[in-house]
């Protein structure tokens, strides 16, 4: 084949590839992690957007900050949220980012802060 032809080929199937990876990316946050994953191993999702789906457990709305409890069945994490809070036993779906707020020793606080509905 002639070297032109083998470059063309080489970009075009690198753009599809690169596409691709933007695709799953994208869709990354569209399924539901269960919590169990990201309490069992967070640092895989420290820093990193997810959602989460499941029945609201408690609320609660103190000076500084709103949080309610997610869980799925296999586990239940808090949510930070600027939003109004669910209801208890309502079933949410959460789309926000994984933050460890704090480990001391074995002990470690993980929560996922709500991404801000867009309007």
């Amino acid at each position: 084949m002639d070297t032109p032809l083998l470059r063309r080929r080489f970009r075009s199937g690198g753009i599809l590839l690169g596409l691709g990876a933007a695709v799953l990316a994208a869709c990354s946050t569209m399924f539901a992690v269960r919590i169990s994953e990201i309490k069992n191993a967070p640092s895989n999702f420290d820093g990193k957007d997810v959602t989460i789906e499941g029945k609201v457990t408690a609320s609660h709305n103190l000076m500084v900050v709103k949080y309610y409890e997610v869980d799925d069945g296999s586990g239940a994490i808090p949510v930070v949220t600027e939003s109004a809070l669910p209801k208890e036993g309502d079933t949410v779906r959460v789309k926000g980012r994984v933050n460890q707020a704090f480990v001391l020793g074995t002990a470690r606080l993980v929560v996922i802060v709500e991404q801000p509905i867009q309007r």
